[in-house]
């Protein structure tokens, strides 16, 4: 992968907080969208959703799950060519009294204040989304298919961090 195409997907990945989540129940597809926010410490994705949502429902059912990232399409030229990545792994509720729940709390209200109050709802739940394989298309005939780990070698060397 040239430099260029890594910074892409860094970006891409990393700086952004709106994905396509998709779930799947009952050999049924379902796709929508969440914000999500990129661990600092970690391999993860915090995802912070209702339990009335179906997808809540899905994950609950069936921990396997992808999220995706694409580029702003501008209206100009084809959108095929524009960078999209698609990050396949599987998510882990963390529970109001596991340890690791108040830093994940802390991490994903620094990136997303304004979802402080949701935080009091009983029927959300925080998720980590662990990723296990990334495919990343950087435009028309350019694709990349890389583990967790060489995604994680490539914010490093980017040196982004939210």
């Amino acid at each position: 992968m040239e430099p260029v195409d890594a910074q892409k997907l860094v970006q891409l990945v990393f700086a952004h907080r709106w994905g396509a989540l998709a779930t799947a129940q009952d050999n049924r597809p379902l796709a929508s969208y969440v914000a999500y926010v990129a661990e600092v410490d970690d391999d993860g994705f915090l995802i912070h959703v209702s339990r009335l949502a179906k997808h809540t429902a899905n994950l609950l059912a069936n921990s396997q799950a992808a999220l995706v990232m694409s580029e702003m399409d501008s209206g100009v030229g084809d959108p095929q060519t524009l960078a999209r990545a698609t990050l396949q792994g599987s998510v882990v509720e963390l529970t109001r009294d596991s340890p690791s729940y108040e830093t994940a709390r802390e991490q994903y209200l620094k990136v997303l204040p304004d979802a402080q109050p949701l935080f009091g709802f009983a029927d959300f739940i925080l998720f980590r989304f662990t990723p296990e394989q990334v495919r990343f298309v950087a435009g028309f005939g350019k694709s990349f298919t890389l583990s967790s780990a060489e995604l994680q070698q490539l914010r490093r060397d980017a040196g982004q961090a939210r």
